[in-house]
């Protein structure tokens, strides 16, 4: 996919909150509840505050937000709107904590956080903001990694070094490891797309699954089976991305999907007399085919 050459050479502060849009903030009551969580964190925190908000650090907060994401997750999943707003309440709560746990050691406030932001959406979006044009949604997470690998090589530059020549990040750099693998790929790959490599349509990537499921398939080698899997799986998630999918969410709703199917599964199968076990391959299969609509 080609993609609209951006400048690597970031504009100054200044110029980026320039484009803040003027005029009241869109939004019911103008913004005022988002001031109002920021003092009630603050008085939490203070010396004659909640006892386990003082006790609270990033460290400890860390498995906290990782919770509350998940359960946001699960909320949209759920398509339940209440429950989703409630858990964006709560994933906005960790936002505030670690900014005021940051704000009592005189670091950093959630002003600075949000300024950061600001700057980052202005500068990653230069088809709103900018000159920039665009095909689709695609093209712009292609120009998003674009202006964020040059983010990193201007900050590399910046660094003080022994006079060799700045290395290109990795392709995987900073991209968590404990990042669920499917999310982890997906994201490697499209780094790798705004540097030039990809495949621009779903026939060039089906092929590349249908190479990589051929080998695993002819794989001989317990040693490498493994390995073949792996591709397979990193070609699947290429394939995700041509169509618009993204492999992560879809997997989980085809584990969610299987789950419910096997209960009717093992309930056809309990009122036909069948025992799973024993039965044939072939029998549990047709059976199985019979379970698909609820």
């Amino acid at each position: 996919m080609s993609s609209t050459p951006v400048d690597p050479g970031p504009p100054s502060a200044d110029e980026l909150l320039s484009h803040v849009p003027e005029g009241p903030v869109p939004s019911s009551q103008h913004g005022q509840r988002l001031l109002d969580v920021v003092r009630v964190m603050a008085r939490l925190r203070a010396p004659d505050g909640c006892p386990w908000d003082a006790e609270q650090t990033h460290r400890t907060l860390a498995r906290h937000l990782l919770e509350e994401t998940h359960e946001l997750i699960e909320a949209i999943e759920a398509d339940d709107d209440d429950a989703m707003r409630d858990e964006l309440g709560d994933v906005l709560l960790q936002v505030v904590f670690h900014a005021q746990l940051a704000a009592d050691d005189s670091r950093w406030d959630v002003d600075d956080v949000a300024e950061g932001l600001v700057k980052k959406l202005i500068y990653r979006h230069p088809h709103v903001f900018g000159g920039v044009d665009v095909t689709g949604a695609e093209e712009v997470l292609v120009n998003w990694e674009q202006l964020k690998a040059a983010e990193a090589e201007a900050r590399v530059a910046k660094e003080p070094g022994d006079g060799e020549p700045a290395h290109r990040p990795r392709v995987d750099e900073d991209i968590p490891a404990s990042l669920p693998a499917l999310a982890r790929a997906s994201k490697v790959q499209r780094r790798a797309a705004g540097r030039g490599f990809a495949w621009r349509t779903p026939d060039g990537a089906f092929a590349a699954l249908r190479e990589e499921v051929e080998e695993l398939a002819n794989a001989e080698d317990p040693a490498h089976i493994e390995d073949e899997v792996g591709d397979v799986l990193f070609a699947t998630v290429a394939v995700a991305r041509t169509l618009g999918v993204d492999a992560e969410t879809a997997l989980r709703g085809a584990v969610r999907g299987f789950a419910e199917r096997y209960g009717r599964f093992e309930a056809l199968a309990t009122e036909r007399g069948i025992d799973v076990v024993a039965a044939d391959e072939d029998e549990v299969r047709a059976l199985f085919r019979l379970s698909k609509e609820p």
